[in-house]
């Protein structure tokens, strides 16, 4: 029998099935094969932190497949990811395999390889270790550390503040990152400064520009000119000097390669340089690690792609600087291998970088094996890769200072500098963001004239610019991966899940690559830090990472830790359980007031309500989330969705919790948009006190927005269903309109939905006929029924096809075929065998009391049986009170 290998994904379990042949059965685990289930109670503190595990159906049946194959096998070879995750489900399969009874008589070994290649899953093979408990007790540590938060921290919140959804040990610290940076943004307050500039001519006439330094005998410092009047006198000091050149100053500077990938860095450039986001960017280097099909043979192009490592195996060192001597000659190989070291303390820093598996596979001679993203990405990792290695680029700076003649007078510098060699950056230049540029980054390239000190200078004019300081800018991908990484929280690995979990949470979005917190994002960080201030504090949050490293190297206890975390964070939280609703608010309101309610230029009290100008308004919790109010209520209903208040009504009238569009252009009754307690919607008019007649009211549809809704849009909506034209084969009417589910187009007794990006209001006919199109290849209308003449359909179901007339329906014959039904035997179908359809909400609410009037009517033998079944139930809870006494 053949030896077992099991891998992650069926990708890879294919590859290396490849390399190592008939005497191995390799299988892939998909993942996690079992987790902690869903549910409180699944990590339990008070047993020393007992976990409960369960496998899903899938994991389930790949463990049988693994125990079924291991019969008669010597060994299981556990080859999973070689990184904290990849051991824990090593371990995983194993418990799950020991449970089976499914390893008597067979070996288990741990192997790992950092590339897919045949030469490294062989000598993983000839290599084989033990699993890494240390690893797996961090592992252990993190996944109760962020269960407890969650499923503890959570529930806080969904008492305490409606509309939130959830919290999460690393989360709720990146989110708190990009609220703070909004606030320093909305708190900033420009500066105003100026610089002067003049032109100066050598005595050969060559001209260069030089700023202005110093002034009365001192350097000028950012701020010493802040105003035109200081400016200007500082310009007129220096178109009234005499220069000549006081100094000049040159100097070679080296700038060195950056290192090869880790998983942040590369996260952080591929965004800057590919716009691509974190998920994007993992899962297409998930895809080159386990390779593509090259000429018939799946090739891992780059090494494993979760790392802290930035350090590369020597021989990959060796084989670029051979490619870098072939193919730039040898005054781009430095003299010795460059060696770099991470700054990174966890167990993944023993990895490799990311690097290309094989030096001489360039990126165009992969091309044609890969689409554009996998190549792009392919083409950043090998140049980065390769530039590590290769020589500095050397730059020759120049400084000159040109001083007035009079004692104290202006000095002015000009800079430049010039490549005087390209070294790496003949391949590869690191993009900033949000970061200044280095030393002499600015000048590069400017080249300045000839000269000698002493040297007169000519000068014609000079120039004052008014500058103003810019707000520190929003995080980027890239930028907040970088600070969570400088903060050592959380791991880069897990970065792209924490910033999706932040978008699909609505806590924040992404604009022009930017993330802005939502006010939902902004009430939950207010909440977290006035209540849980220590937990989501990045000191603390650091501080713990380094405790699960210090698990994970062997030098600390993981129960320890966990208890002395718990014994902490339990007490917090017991905190909140007496903790009103009133002080939540109060606690929001004093920290967001400054957001939602901005102070107004001309000097007027931004809070005041602006329906009865008495109420104050202020931050309200309610059933469906969070929202703004007047403190007048319930005599002013007032209300708007959190949005900072501009103080423009842009001509619409605020009352008692609406908007209000403008007169019905037929009937000039008042067209409003209002929010109910199932979503907002627009009406027509308003209820006469005595009638039963509502107004005429309809819901909004998907991508219509009730603060930017128009007046003729609403009139549109309220006009619903519209004709949208004639069926060209049927000549019957095509309808559009909003219904229970949503927009629709409709024709006869047929209804098909319209899509997210479809308009209700604007759909046309060709659209709406192929909507139908698609709808009646499930539908067969087979004509009028002979009673009423309503149309009489045989429709496919979950449970196979049937009749329809009206609300009756009735299942055809299995023998039967939807294509070959008649209209006559549907109508005796029907007669005979029909069954009305069930009601639905509150249609069906309202028919529950009308089966109830009838009972009466049933024929007497039957009436005492019914009436019998309730006593007969009533009395079962007497019996158990018996039993119990």
């Amino acid at each position: 029998m053949t030896d077992v290998v099991v891998v992650e994904s069926p990708a890879k379990a294919k590859t290396i099935n490849k390399y190592l042949g008939s005497k191995y059965t390799v299988l892939a685990s998909l993942g996690h094969v079992r987790d902690l289930p869903p549910k409180d109670g699944s990590v339990r503190p008070d047993q020393d932190f007992a976990m409960d595990w369960e496998a899903d159906d899938r994991g389930a049946r790949q463990v049988a497949a693994i125990a079924k194959a291991l019969k008669g096998a010597s060994t299981l070879y556990l080859a999973t990811d070689p990184d904290r995750e990849g051991e824990a489900i090593s371990w995983h399969v194993r418990a799950m395999l020991d449970e089976k009874r499914a390893l008597n008589g067979v070996a288990v070994r741990r192997i790992t390889f950092n590339e897919i290649t045949r030469n490294a899953i062989r000598h993983a093979i000839e290599h084989p270790r033990d699993l890494d408990l240390p690893l797996i007790e961090a592992y252990l540590a993190r996944r109760a550390l962020d269960y407890l938060v969650g499923f503890t921290l959570s529930p806080v919140l969904w008492r305490k503040l409606p509309g939130s959804r959830s919290a999460g040990r690393v989360q709720s610290v990146a989110l708190r990152l990009i609220c703070e940076r909004e606030a320093e943004i909305e708190s900033f307050r420009p500066r105003e400064y100026w610089t002067v500039e003049a032109v100066f001519t050598t005595p050969e006439g060559a001209s260069f520009t030089a700023r202005l330094t110093h002034l009365d005998g001192r350097k000028l410092e950012q701020f010493d000119l802040p105003n035109e009047a200081a400016g200007l006198r500082a310009k007129a000091a220096v178109e009234a000097g005499s220069f000549s050149v006081a100094t000049i100053e040159r100097k070679r500077v080296k700038r060195n390669p950056p290192p090869p990938f880790t998983t942040s860095t590369l996260q952080q450039e591929a965004s800057r340089k590919l716009g691509f986001g974190a998920q994007q960017t993992m899962r297409l280097a998930q895809q080159l690690y386990e390779g593509v099909d090259i000429e018939g043979d799946t090739v891992g192009l780059i090494t494993y792609m979760r790392t802290d490592g930035v350090q590369m195996a020597r021989e990959a060192m060796l084989s670029i600087r051979e490619h870098v001597q072939a193919e730039y000659g040898p005054t781009y190989v430095p003299a010795a291998p460059r060696e770099y070291t991470s700054r990174a303390k966890n167990a993944q820093e023993a990895h490799e970088a990311i690097r290309p598996t094989e030096i001489g596979r360039v990126p165009q001679s992969v091309a044609a094996y890969l689409n554009a993203e996998q190549f792009r990405l392919y083409e950043l990792i090998w140049k980065r890769a390769v530039a590590s290695q290769m020589q500095s680029a050397e730059f020759d700076q120049v400084s000159v200072d040109a001083a007035d003649a009079k004692p104290n007078g202006p000095r002015l510098r000009a800079t430049g500098s010039i490549m005087a060699f390209d070294g790496f950056l003949k391949l590869y230049r690191e993009d900033q963001d949000d970061a200044p540029g280095e030393a002499g980054a600015d000048e590069e390239g400017r080249m300045l004239p000839p000269m000698a000190e002493r040297d007169r200078l000519g000068h014609d004019k000079a120039s004052a610019e008014q500058h103003f300081t810019q707000p520190p800018p929003r995080y980027s991908e890239a930028s907040l991966v970088k600070k969570l990484e400088e903060l050592g929280i959380g791991r880069p690995s897990t970065y792209a899940s924490i910033l999706s979990v932040l978008q699909d949470r609505k806590y924040v979005r992404l604009d022009r690559k930017r993330f802005i917190p939502e006010d939902r994002g902004r009430l939950v960080t207010a909440f977290l830090t006035s209540f849980f201030e220590r937990y989501v504090d990045t000191g603390f949050t650091a501080g713990l990472e380094e405790q699960l490293d210090e698990i994970s190297d062997g030098k600390a206890d993981w129960r320890a830790i966990m208890r002395a975390f718990w014994e902490e964070f339990s007490r917090a939280v017991e905190q909140t359980r007496d903790l009103k609703i009133s002080d939540v608010i109060s606690a929001l309101d004093r920290d967001l007031g400054p957001h939602f309610f901005p102070a107004r230029e001309d000097g007027t009290d931004p809070r005041t309500c602006p329906a009865c100008n008495e109420g104050r308004l202020g931050l309200k919790l309610g059933r469906h989330g969070s929202f703004i109010g007047c403190s007048n209520y319930p005599n002013c209903q007032y209300t708007r969705r959190l949005a900072i208040d501009s103080g423009e009504d842009a001509g619409d009238t605020l009352k008692e919790g609406m908007r209000v569009l403008g007169p019905h252009p037929d009937t000039g009754e008042e067209i409003t948009v209002r929010r109910g307690p199932y979503g907002v919607y627009v009406q027509q008019g308003e209820q006469v006190e005595g009638s039963k007649v509502k107004p005429r009211r309809t819901s909004l549809p998907r991508g219509v927005d009730g603060d930017s809704i128009t007046l003729e849009q609403a009139v549109a909506l309220l006009s619903l269903p519209r004709i949208v034209g004639i069926h060209p084969e049927t000549n019957e009417p095509i309808e559009a309109g909003l219904g229970r589910f949503g927009p629709y187009v409709k024709m006869g007794g047929v209804f098909a939905s319209l899509d997210r990006d479809d308009d209700v209001l604007a759909v046309g006919l060709n659209r709406a006929v192929d909507l139908l199109a698609r709808k009646l290849a499930s539908v067969r209308t087979l004509g009028p029924h002979p009673s009423d003449r309503e149309p009489v359909l045989v429709r496919k179901g979950r449970f196979g096809p049937y009749a329809q007339h009206g609300n009756k329906v009735a299942t055809l014959p299995r023998d039967v075929a939807m294509d070959d039904v008649t209209l006559e035997q549907a109508v005796a179908l029907l007669a005979e065998k029909g069954k009305l359809l069930k009601p639905r909400g509150a249609k069906a609410r309202k028919a529950a009391p009308k089966k109830e009037a009838a009972a009466p009517e049933a024929p007497k033998k039957a009436a005492p049986k019914k009436a019998a079944a309730p006593k007969k139930a009533a009395a079962k809870p007497k019996a158990a009170a018996r039993k119990a006494g």
